[in-house]
């Protein structure tokens, strides 16, 4: 099916699909604030099954273009000279909010940049524009903006405009739940004209610790959402003039919520799959990459100031009979417990990896060599100390050691070439020992 348009037309493209949801949730009425709502026909263009929404007033037609989880664009079409008359009478009116929504029409020029604004990967910046920017479509003054931490439920204070202190920390768990809580569970946006008289859910001042600070009764608590999951809150209040918030000001605010809950869940992906990209899926140690990296930084850091790196590689010497007597499930639970026991042993400052397979190195910034062999003996003493536990069975277990020194001159690949060799030393000498590579030696 072709569509023609006579009059002018202007394109918003969205990606975003929780937006999208939201739109077919049955929201279209309070996005564009029409009289009537209609959800059309289904039709096919270039072989892909499409729904195309509509909704009709008397001067704008919005028809809604997207499949079942991305919204391909919104076609505005005013259809008739007097409704371009009065967007432009909108604009010159003066006592406009800067930047805000009147008459029932909110200004897409202020909307589609804060929009873009928003979807980044900085939740600095995201919640710059959530308490700086977006309250004055609104009209509200006060405003914070709380992220969810989902390992203790506990919401985290990431900005705020307040003159006076509010929570730093709120947790899910607290009974009676605060206003934020409850809207939190509930995943709903809640919309209090009076805090006081409010019933769902019933607020009384015990629950509302600041509640003196505040001049008005009347706020916004926006769960932030990402794919079902809520992954912060934006709370807003005092609105100007101390009115309650309109029709228009919530219809904001729910298009709002979900493209900053969308970011933000984006923010938390990303550095997520950052940390998977570098480290161990078994042990959470740095991977093979990552030590290199590290490696290469630390003797940088090396040849400039002096000091003594050294560098500890790790084999596990009784691997493959556990995996062959107990299974890979016992054989992973061991390479897990050594490199507990490996971190167990060293600083902070030091880095531990797995290099591969059943193999680890620790890189020991400022440390002698004599200092790095009691760090190795330390390790065969906690790894051997204590068999570990599988299944009612007692296994024993047990490593070998290769230390080295290096000054900033040695390459990373000749620093893991001689360590390696020590550890095969050690190896071949008896397993369950530590060899110390010294200055100038050369292992045959």
């Amino acid at each position: 099916m072709r569509i023609k348009y006579k009059k002018k037309i202007f394109l918003i493209l969205c990606r975003n699909c929780c937006f999208y949801k939201w739109l077919l949730r049955g929201h279209l009425d309070k996005f564009n604030h029409a009289n009537a709502f209609s959800f059309s026909e289904e039709f096919t263009l270039k072989s892909r099954k499409l729904v195309k929404l509509s909704v009709f007033s008397s001067d704008i037609q919005k028809v809604i273009f997207g499949t079942s989880n991305r919204l391909y664009g919104i076609i505005y079409k005013n259809n008739s000279k007097r409704c371009q008359a009065m967007s432009k009478k909108i604009k010159s009116e003066p006592g406009q909010v800067p930047g805000g929504c009147s008459a029932g029409n909110c200004r897409l020029d202020v909307i589609t940049p804060l929009a873009k604004k928003i979807n980044c990967l900085d939740v600095k910046r995201i919640a710059e524009i959530c308490v700086h920017e977006i309250p004055k479509l609104i009209g509200a003054k006060l405003v914070s903006l709380y992220i969810l931490d989902e390992s203790s439920d506990i919401l985290h204070l990431e900005n705020n405009n307040h003159p006076f202190s509010i929570n730093n920390i709120v947790s899910l768990n607290q009974n009676p739940p605060s206003p934020m809580v409850a809207a939190v569970r509930s995943k709903e946006l809640l919309i209090i004209d009076d805090v006081e008289s409010h019933k769902a859910p019933n607020i009384h001042n015990t629950q509302r610790f600041f509640s003196q600070n505040y001049q008005t009764k009347a706020c916004i608590i926006a769960p932030l959402i990402c794919y079902g999951r809520v992954v912060g809150a934006l709370n807003m209040s005092e609105k100007k003039n101390g009115a309650a918030f309109t029709k228009d000001d919530i219809a904001v605010v729910e298009l709002f919520r979900q493209l900053i809950g969308a970011s933000i869940g984006n923010v938390s992906l990303f550095e997520k799959t950052q940390q998977q990209a570098k480290t161990d899926g078994l042990t959470g140690m740095l991977n093979h990459r990552m030590f290199y990296e590290t490696l290469e930084i630390e003797l940088r850091r090396t040849q400039r100031y002096g000091n003594g790196l050294s560098v500890i590689m790790i084999d596990i010497d009784n691997l493959k009979p556990i995996n062959d007597n107990y299974g890979h499930r016992a054989g992973d639970m061991a390479i897990k417990q050594v490199a507990r026991r490996i971190s167990a042993c060293i600083r902070q400052i030091d880095i531990a990896a797995r290099y591969g397979g059943d193999e680890f190195s620790v890189i020991l910034p400022n440390t002698s060599l004599d200092d790095a062999a009691v760090v190795a003996e330390r390790m065969i003493n906690m790894t051997t100390g204590t068999p570990m536990l599988w299944e009612q069975h007692k296994i024993p277990l047990s490593i070998s050691l290769g230390v080295g020194q290096y000054d900033g001159e040695s390459s990373a690949g000749d620093v893991a070439k001689m360590t390696d060799q020590a550890l095969y030393a050690a190896k071949q000498a008896g397993k369950g020992r530590v060899y110390i590579l010294r200055p100038h030696e050369v292992i045959s």
